[in-house]
C-alpha cells in the first residue's frame, strides 16, 4: 500500500485562489505565534527562545503529515504547565539538568506517540462524541478568553483556571489601565465588525498593525500598552540530550500523561474544526506527526507540544485554506529569528489579546448547543458537563470526565433497551412492533419477542425478567415464545446462561423457546457454549415466516391455522 504524504498531495491540488488566504492567515497566526511560544517556553520553565526553536519544526511536520487542513501544531500551554509539573522536582534547581529532562520528556512523548501509531491506537479517538467535541471547543474558548485578562486590562492578573483567572481580574479592576483597555475593546470591534461586513478583508492582520501604528504614534507605550519586546535570534541546532536509565525511570509516567494530554487535545481539536474548515482528520496519522514533532521538540533541547486550539482558531479566522499557511508561518518564524524581531517587537499585546478573544468567541455555537438539547437531554449534559470539566478541572480531566459520562450513557441504554412485541399490521407486509401499530394483531398462542441490544452480562438479568414479562402478560395462553434476534449480534456467557434458564423457566411451564433471524455469528456462540444442543436445532430459524410457519405446524390448536401473514 502506497503512503501517502499529505502535504505532498495538497501541493499538487494547489489551488492558486487559495494562496492570498493562506500567506494572510499564516503572516496573521505568526504574529500571534511569536510571543505566545516565548511565552510558552518561559511557562514550561525555559528560556523564551525555545519555544521559537520549538515551533520550527512541527509546523513543517504537520504541513507534510497531518490530516487536517487547519490544525496548528507546536507549544501549548498545557503541555508546557505538565512539562514544568513533572520537570521542577526531578532538576532540583539545576538549570542545565532541567533543560535536558524536558528534552528527553519530550523525546519519550515522541516515541509513545510514534509507538502508538505503529499499534494502531487511533481508534481510541472513537470515544470522543458530538456533544464531547461542542463542549471541549467552548471550554477551550473560555480558558482562551480568561487568559487574556491581562493583556486586554494591562493589570497583573493571576489564576491556574478560568475562575480564578477572572476572580483576579475583578478584584484588580481599580489597577486596570485605561490605554489598554481601550486598544483591546477597539480591537476587538474592529474585528467583529471586518467579520460581519467586509468578511473577505484579512481582518486580523490589518487591526493589529493598525494598532501597532497607532501604538506608535500616540506614544501609548508610555500609558501601559505593553509590546511584545525583543524578540531573540539565531537558528537552533539540533542535539540528542544525554539519557540516564534513571531519568527515563522518572519520566516515563509524567511522559505517559502528557502523550495522553497531547492525543486527546490534538484530536478534540481537529474534529471540533472538521466542520469549519479542517475536513477530517486520521486519528492514526496525527498520532504520527504528534510524535514526530514531540522528537523534533526533544532535538532542539525543548519541551513536548501538542495541538493549539487557539491558533488553530485563529487560522479558521483568518481564512485559511490549507496547511500552506503552516509553512508560512513557519517561515516567519526563520525570518523573525534571522532578522525580523524588531517589526513584531512593536506589535502591542492588548491587540494580540483582543485577536484571541474574538478567535475564542467563533468557537463557541450555542446554535448547537440548542440542537442537542431539542434532541435528547442526556446528551445536552454531557455538552454542558463538559464545557464545566475543561474550565472547572482541566483540558484533560475535563475529557475524561466527559468520555467516561458518554460511556456511562452509552452502558445505560445497552443494559436498558428498547423491547416489543411483535405482530402483523393489515395492508403491511412483515411483522412489527404492536406499541407502534395500535391494528397490529398478534398471533395467538405465539409471542415474538424482540430485544433491541446485544446480551451480555450488563442487560442479561433485564433481558430475562422482561421476556418472562412478554408472556405473562399475553392476552391468550402462550406455546411459543420466538425471539426475535436481529439485534442481538453478540452475546457473552453470562447472557447465554441467562437465555438458557429461560429455556428451562419455559419448559417448565409447558412453552417453547424458538429463536429466529439468527446471524451466523451468533449461531456459532450458542453452539460453542452447548445452548443450541439443549434447545434443539430444529427450534432455530434464518427468517420470522419460516417460525412463524412452524408454529402453525406444531400448533394443536386450529385457532392458530386462522391467522394468515400478509407476507
Amino acid at each position: 500500500m502506497r503512503f501517502v504524504v499529505p502535504g505532498v498531495e495538497t501541493l499538487r491540488g494547489y489551488q492558486r485562489g487559495w494562496l492570498r488566504a493562506d500567506v494572510l492567515a499564516g503572516l496573521t497566526v505568526a504574529a500571534y505565534f511569536v510571543p505566545q511560544v516565548m511565552a510558552y517556553a518561559q511557562l514550561a520553565g525555559l528560556p523564551a527562545v525555545t519555544g521559537l526553536w520549538v515551533a520550527l519544526a512541527p509546523l513543517v511536520l504537520y504541513f507534510l503529515l497531518g490530516s487536517s487542513r487547519l490544525m496548528s501544531l507546536g507549544p501549548e500551554s498545557t503541555t508546557a504547565l505538565l512539562t514544568a509539573a513533572a520537570i521542577a522536582p526531578i532538576a532540583a534547581g539545576d538549570p542545565v539538568r532541567y533543560a535536558t529532562l524536558a528534552a528527553v520528556l519530550a523525546l519519550l512523548v515522541g516515541v509513545m506517540c510514534v509507538i502508538g501509531w505503529i499499534a494502531r491506537l487511533g481508534f481510541l479517538a472513537d470515544l470522543l462524541s458530538k456533544p464531547v467535541l461542542v463542549g471541549y471547543l467552548t471550554g477551550i474558548a473560555v480558558i482562551m478568553m480568561s487568559g487574556q485578562l491581562g493583556r486586554l486590562t494591562g493589570a497583573p492578573v493571576e489564576g491556574d483556571s478560568p475562575p480564578a483567572e477572572v476572580l483576579s481580574a475583578i478584584k484588580l479592576i481599580p489597577e486596570w489601565k485605561l490605554a489598554p483597555v481601550i486598544v483591546s475593546v477597539t480591537a476587538l470591534a474592529a474585528l467583529l465588525a471586518l467579520a460581519k461586513w467586509a468578511p473577505r478583508v484579512p481582518g486580523p492582520i490589518i487591526v493589529v498593525g493598525l494598532a501597532a501604528l497607532t501604538t506608535w504614534a500616540a506614544g501609548l507605550k508610555g500609558m501601559g500598552v505593553a509590546l511584545v519586546g525583543e524578540v531573540p535570534g539565531g537558528l537552533p541546532v539540533p542535539h540528542v540530550p544525554s539519557v540516564h536509565a534513571g531519568d527515563l525511570a522518572l519520566l516515563a509516567l509524567p511522559a505517559l500523561g502528557v502523550a495522553l494530554v497531547g492525543y486527546t487535545d490534538t484530536v478534540l481539536t481537529g474534529r471540533a474544526f472538521a466542520s469549519r474548515g479542517g475536513g477530517p482528520i486520521d486519528p492514526d496519522r496525527e498520532l504520527l506527526v504528534l510524535g514526530l514533532a514531540n522528537v523534533s521538540a526533544g532535538l532542539v533541547r525543548g519541551f513536548p507540544v501538542s495541538s493549539s486550539g487557539s491558533r488553530t482558531a485563529l487560522a479558521a479566522a483568518s481564512g485559511a485554506k490549507s496547511q500552506v499557511y503552516s509553512l508560512v508561518a513557519a517561515l516567519a518564524i526563520v525570518a523573525t529569528l534571522l532578522f525580523a524581531g524588531p517589526v513584531l517587537s512593536t506589535f502591542p499585546v492588548p491587540a494580540l489579546g483582543a485577536l484571541v478573544v474574538y478567535a475564542a468567541l467563533r468557537l463557541i455555537d450555542l446554535a448547537e448547543f440548542r440542537r442537542i438539547a431539542a434532541f435528547r437531554t442526556a446528551e445536552f449534559v454531557l455538552a454542558v458537563a463538559t464545557t464545566i470539566g475543561v474550565i472547572a478541572v482541566n483540558v484533560l480531566y475535563g475529557v475524561l470526565v466527559a468520555v467516561a459520562l458518554s460511556v456511562l450513557d452509552v452502558l445505560r441504554r445497552v443494559a436498558r433497551p428498547h423491547d416489543g412485541i411483535l405482530g402483523y399490521v393489515p395492508g403491511i407486509a412483515g411483522m412489527h412492533d404492536i406499541d407502534d401499530y395500535p391494528d397490529a394483531r398478534p398471533v395467538p398462542g405465539l409471542v415474538v419477542y424482540r430485544y433491541d441490544s446485544p446480551l451480555f452480562f450488563a442487560n442479561a438479568e433485564n433481558f430475562h425478567r422482561r421476556a418472562l414479562a412478554a408472556v405473562d402478560g399475553s392476552p391468550t395462553p402462550v406455546r411459543w415464545l420466538l425471539l426475535n434476534a436481529e439485534a442481538n449480534v453478540e452475546i457473552d456467557i453470562t447472557a447465554i446462561d441467562a437465555l438458557d434458564t429461560l429455556r428451562e423457566e419455559l419448559e417448565a411451564r409447558g412453552i417453547v423457546l424458538a429463536l429466529a433471524r439468527v446471524k451466523q455469528d451468533l449461531r456459532d456462540d450458542l453452539q460453542s457454549a452447548g445452548f443450541l444442543d439443549r434447545l434443539g436445532p430444529e427450534r432455530v430459524f434464518y427468517t420470522l415466516p419460516t417460525a412463524v410457519e412452524a408454529f402453525r405446524r406444531q400448533s394443536p390448536d386450529p385457532g392458530t391455522l386462522s391467522v394468515s401473514s400478509p407476507d
